[in-house]
């Protein structure tokens, strides 16, 4: 292993997260990064961060290895595929950071192999969207032993504004952001109801919105979705900060944590649908403040 001070950190996956998070990063560490799309990797490196051309590549021999990927199974791929899995070049003492919301068990899983073979796993979820990530704003709930998170604990200070350890266990991080995107899910579904509502009832909606955020209906995501969500209603594509395919595996990964516990959540299965059904009508890579347009477009068919 390197020296602790001055880890290698390489960085697993430099999409919407990954690579502003690997940018942010270099401007303190030694940095290394890798990601299937080359445009990204380009990117990267005019950034400051040396690229390699495989995932296992860039792992060889880096003290911590941040993984940002999309789902629980591209996590297990990249961990032990066959094909270039990076735990075969992991050595005792390093450390994985995982990053994604991708499921309970989908970390629990694979955080048991890797501490098996001496290597440390820390999971930690965040929230902020990218331009929070390059300044080093986000919110990150952490599950991980006192050992994993203070080997860590260097990479989450620059990364994170707000920092919580919610358990000591791998899986610890997940289940606390399965019940934040619970709460996200519904409230957006909720306000895209509201100012539907509002459009429908000859209301300005604009107004509607700046008077309900002053009153006990306010909310974070009301406040924060709405403005996109009145573009949307005015034929205004919003800029995208956080997709609605997204959402479709966030509320896959309620539902399935609802069925595992026996615990109904019948409101996050409505905000589930909704999302689901904007995907399907082509809105999956729009901003989540697009699902507006599902109820707004049933509207229009019956007028």
């Amino acid at each position: 292993m390197n020296n602790p001070v001055t880890p290698i950190v390489t960085v697993l996956g430099l999409g919407a997260m990954g690579l502003p998070m690997a940018l942010r990063l270099a401007e303190t560490f030694t940095v290394r990064g890798f990601d299937l799309s080359a445009d990204r990797v380009a990117l990267a490196g005019e950034g400051g961060v040396e690229t390699f051309r495989s995932a296992r590549a860039a792992s060889d021999g880096a003290d911590i290895v941040l993984i940002a990927v999309r789902n629980g199974a591209q996590l297990n791929d990249l961990l032990f595929g066959e094909e270039g899995g990076i735990a075969v070049v992991l050595q005792p003492g390093a450390s994985v950071i995982m990053t994604s919301t991708v499921g309970l068990n989908a970390v629990k899983d694979v955080a048991g192999q890797l501490e098996n073979a001496g290597v440390h796993f820390v999971d930690a979820p965040l929230s902020g969207g990218p331009a929070r990530a390059r300044t080093g704003d986000l919110l990150v709930v952490v599950g991980a032993s006192v050992d994993a998170q203070a080997i860590a604990q260097p990479l989450l200070d620059r990364l994170a504004s707000t920092l919580s350890v919610v358990g000591p266990h791998a899986g610890d991080g997940q289940a606390f952001k399965t019940v934040n995107q619970l709460l996200c899910g519904i409230h957006i579904a909720a306000a895209a109801e509201a100012l539907a509502l509002a459009q429908g009832l000859g209301l300005d909606v604009a107004k509607t919105l700046d008077l309900l955020n002053t009153g006990a209906a306010a909310s974070f995501m009301l406040a924060n979705r709405g403005p996109r969500m009145v573009e949307a209603l005015e034929g205004i594509e919003p800029d995208v900060l956080s997709r609605i395919d997204i959402f479709v595996k966030d509320m896959g990964i309620v539902a399935d944590a609802s069925r595992t516990s026996n615990v109904p959540t019948p409101l996050a299965s409505i905000a589930e649908q909704m999302f689901r059904i904007g995907a399907i009508r082509g809105l999956g890579m729009q901003d989540d403040a697009t699902v507006i347009k599902v109820i707004t477009a049933d509207l229009k068919a019956r007028s």
